[in-house]
């Protein structure tokens, strides 16, 4: 319990307050995060755990996780002027990097530079589960835009299309132009 007699802090939900003349911090509980359904091909959902609408913050980067579910595709992509890291928390799949096939399997963790394509692919029977790290930030913007919201330990919903203008969505945020076939 902290000093006010508030086991919470007297912080906000999320939690926030300020830290003295620093800046702010974030604290997100279990089931508290943004969080939306993705559609096909990858499925599954994403949440927002840190990103700059949700705290004040000097570099604007996100945080968040994903989870793919069997059979679930995140499609061949890049970003333009972003770097990503991943860390893989749970499950098995591959990634398919700049052509180059690797495995993936809990503890893992990927730094992705700036226009490297990838893909991911649940070829494991559970969820393929990861942490992500964006800088800038903008990733959150695009799970926002194509997606559903979702409430922690709601049942998935049946498969759905990606928006029609989904071409639009990716230029405005966080994704390069695709190439020829991808």
């Amino acid at each position: 319990m902290s000093s006010n007699g508030d086991e919470t802090g007297g912080l906000k939900q999320p939690a926030q307050r300020a830290a003295g003349e620093g800046g702010k911090f974030l604290l997100v509980r279990p089931r508290d995060e943004e969080s939306y359904w993705q559609p096909q091909p990858a499925n599954g959902y994403a949440s927002v755990h840190v990103a700059p609408h949700l705290v004040p913050m000097d570099r604007p980067f996100s945080v968040g996780t994903q989870t793919v579910p069997p059979g679930g595709v995140v499609r061949l992509h890049s970003h333009t002027d972003n770097e990503e890291v991943l860390h893989f928390i749970a499950g098995r799949g591959k990634a398919v990097l700049d052509g180059a096939e690797h495995r993936l399997e809990p503890g893992m963790t990927l730094f992705l530079g700036k226009l490297r394509t990838h893909t991911f692919i649940n070829d494991g029977d559970v969820d393929l589960h990861w942490a992500w790290f964006f800088l800038p930030s903008g990733l959150e913007t695009f799970f926002q835009q194509i997606g559903r919201p979702r409430k922690p330990g709601e049942a998935a919903p049946e498969p759905f299309a990606r928006p029609e203008n989904v071409a639009e969505i990716e230029a405005r945020t966080v994704f390069s132009t695709p190439r020829a076939g991808s």
